[in-house]
């Protein structure tokens, strides 16, 4: 049976899950996507929604500052009487009186094998922690940060040496997302969707990977600052201090061999990357973007052999 959808997302990924969607028998009443910026990139989920014609709505926010819902929008959601709202890699908070709203509820998308990696960068912050595999869920979202019920999981898929925030996405985390996605809906359309609730003892929160969060400290192990330049890559990028000016790293890999250097040291440059010291090893930085510059190859980027990171 087909259900009344209103339709949350954005980017490719949402574009991808919602042709999915109506592919199999859904209509969709009702597709929200992020505004437009001025001079930015289209948004896929928006053209084609356009191209479609299905009503699109693209709101800034769906809160107050204070927290509480908008009226008018609260009024626009019910008027499109959904019966499950689907929520496809959605980063605004949405109030609950629209999360709830629909007879079936909703389903969210999150890329981690809940409860582990709740927040906002999952992705980042499986691969800053080490982790050795990922996945992805859908659940139900309730008034918690990613803590409603499960209602399907898919993985465990390796996280692999060369991965970063961006790679472990496009090359194994989102494919599964999109059958995931599809497949629990088809659950709930056909009445065989079980809720399991989470796991608290398995839980674990983060939050934003800021800069303070990318800053890297160069007493720290070579393996785990490999995985923080690559937990921070594409955004906002591991940093450090190169004499007066910031110094963010990127496509890195552990190197081998033990290194007689300061950690942060770089010990050799060549058209592979700039080998930089650590206490315990060394890693192979292929990109730097120094101050507000773009990313250049590091032998571009004017770092010289015996420069001292900090």
């Amino acid at each position: 049976m087909g259900l009344r959808i209103a339709y949350f997302g954005q980017a490719q990924f949402g574009c991808d899950v919602l042709v999915r969607l109506l592919d199999a028998g859904h209509e969709i009443v009702g597709v929200y996507a992020p505004p437009a910026k001025p001079g930015g990139k289209p948004d896929p989920l928006a053209e084609e929604a356009e191209r479609l014609s299905l009503p699109l709505f693209r709101h800034a926010a769906m809160r107050l500052k204070t927290g509480e819902p908008i009226p008018s929008q609260i009024a626009e959601h019910a008027a499109l009487r959904a019966d499950l709202n689907v929520l496809a890699f959605v980063t605004m908070i949405l109030p609950q009186e629209i999360i709830d709203a629909p007879r079936l509820k909703s389903l969210c998308f999150h890329p981690s094998l809940l409860p582990k990696f709740r927040g906002g960068n999952a992705l980042a912050w499986q691969i800053i922690a080490g982790e050795r595999e990922a996945g992805v869920t859908v659940f139900r979202p309730d008034a918690g940060v990613d803590t409603g019920p499960i209602v399907l999981q898919k993985g465990p898929v390796p996280i692999l040496p060369h991965h970063t925030a961006a790679s472990l996405y496009f090359e194994s985390l989102y494919a599964l997302g999109v059958e995931a996605m599809v497949a629990a809906v088809a659950r709930v359309a056909d009445g065989t969707a079980i809720y399991t609730p989470q796991d608290e003892s398995e839980a674990s929160v983060q939050g934003l990977v800021d800069d303070q969060v990318a800053r890297i400290d160069w007493t720290r192990s070579a393996a785990e600052i490999d995985c923080q330049v690559r937990g921070c890559d594409p955004h906002p990028g591991a940093h450090a201090q190169l004499r007066a000016r910031s110094v963010r790293l990127y496509s890195c890999t552990l190197a081998e061999g033990s290194v007689l250097a300061p950690a942060g040291t770089v010990i050799d440059l060549d058209g592979k990357g700039a080998r930089i010291a650590a206490v315990d090893g060394s890693l192979l930085v292929g990109r730097f973007r120094m101050d507000a510059g773009g990313k250049v190859p590091a032998a571009e980027a004017g770092v010289a052999i015996g420069d001292c990171l900090t």
